[in-house]
């Protein structure tokens, strides 16, 4: 959700102010208010103290694995509900208070993948790197600094460094990495990326002086940094060494070799999952499979074409997502994103569009959802979400895997 210009010159204000806990709890209600109006919960000071304290509160997050399809592991640590509207507010802050680098577009408001994608269109050579570990690699102590320094200011008398020592503790948790215990910003967490859009500022400037220097094009989405360019410099040794001399001797952050890759403009070029050859595009696949829905659709009826693509999306999903949601709820979403890449006058997206409002007349679902979002908050267009997946759960009360 994001702050209006009032709201922002507001919580600035306020955050400037903060001397203590009892300040923060003040801040962090009346973001509860701008948020979600009456609906917005109320904190108490030992609400704060409780989960900012692992050692009292045991189970602030719990820790899941996510399979990938190509055979490796993602670990998810989600906040416990009372921690987790805690941070929400946080966030709300941070973002009202914090500018990140024009070249980091992820965890952005009004900026997205679509965004990160379009600065490396048309170009000869596109170089995508990871950073391994990213949100495990800010720990408690580089945190608080992060709150100590330019815009939060947190330093001023003990009193705020204190302060800046409390909100590091609200946003990091200890964690086993790499077979040691380290407290750092959990993956999962509503606060981790925006920390560290604010705390990659100087790498972001660096790296875009990096580029500037070599006339190149750079962009950063979480740990996902891209350079694009019409000449290919990308093997140059001298680049490679300042580069990496940039991330990780003065970031202290290290780049995952496996995730390495130089694309030439005659083969599909990719930033962030989009195809930059010529224009921003969605993959052929992502296409092809919105027409094979909608056809297995208007072919077999609502109740069989549901089978189908529970029985399908359970073979290609059900790796990742526990939680099968819906046909129509897919089909709505994947369009909604295909708008936002393609936009909503591509001849491909209407007639796609056209199709499904034929099928399932007067639901642009995801167009309810958004507007609940922004008037609402997430909570309550995540509580229309689950109902519209129960609902759509109980059409499949069939054999499905008759078949």
């Amino acid at each position: 959700m994001k702050t209006n210009p009032d709201q922002k010159t507001y919580i600035r204000k306020k955050f400037a102010a903060m001397t203590c806990k009892r300040d923060l709890l003040v801040l962090l209600n009346e973001a509860q208010g701008m948020m979600y109006g009456e609906k917005g919960r109320h904190f108490r000071l030992k609400d704060l103290t409780y989960y900012a304290n692992p050692d009292l509160c045991k189970k602030r997050y719990s820790t899941f694995i996510i399979a990938k399809k190509n055979g490796g592991e993602r670990t998810i640590n989600a906040p416990v509900k009372g921690l987790r509207i805690i941070l929400r507010s946080l966030n709300f802050i941070l973002q009202a208070i914090s500018e990140p680098h024009a070249a980091a577009t992820g965890f952005v408001p009004d900026r997205s993948i679509v965004d990160n994608a379009r600065a490396h269109v048309g170009k000869h050579y596109v170089y995508n790197l990871d950073i391994k570990d990213f949100f495990h690699s800010f720990d408690r102590n580089r945190v608080k600094m992060g709150f100590m320094r330019k815009p939060f200011n947190l330093k001023a008398n003990e009193n705020k460094e204190k302060l800046a020592f409390f909100l590091s503790c609200l946003c990091t948790h200890p964690f086993e990495v790499e077979g040691e215990m380290k407290t750092v910003l959990p993956q999962g967490s509503p606060t981790s990326p925006t920390i560290t859009n604010i705390l990659c500022k100087n790498l972001d400037r660096r790296l875009n002086g990096l580029a500037k220097k070599y006339n190149l094009s750079f962009t950063r989405y979480a740990d996902d940094i891209t350079f694009s360019s019409s000449h290919n410099i990308f093997k140059d040794e001298e680049f490679q060494k300042e580069l990496q001399r940039i991330i990780e001797e003065d970031q202290q952050l290290v780049i995952n070799p496996t995730k390495t890759r130089l694309q030439k403009t005659c083969y599909r070029q990719e930033a962030t999952g989009l195809i930059v050859n010529e224009k921003v595009n969605v993959k052929r696949d992502y296409v092809k499979q919105l027409r094979m829905w909608l056809y297995y659709w208007e072919k077999y009826g609502e109740v069989r074409a549901e089978q189908i693509f529970q029985r399908n999306y359970n073979l290609d999903k059900g790796h990742v997502k526990p939680e099968h949601p819906g046909m129509a709820n897919v089909i709505a979403g994947k369009l909604e994103f295909l708008k936002m890449v393609k936009g909503d006058e591509d001849p491909t997206y209407k007639k796609l569009r056209e199709r499904f409002l034929k099928l399932h007349p007067g639901s642009p679902f995801v167009e309810k959802l958004l507007q609940t979002w922004e008037t609402r908050g997430i909570d309550e267009a995540i509580k229309i979400h689950t109902l519209r997946i129960k609902t759509s759960k109980v059409i499949l009360n069939t054999n499905m895997y008759t078949l």
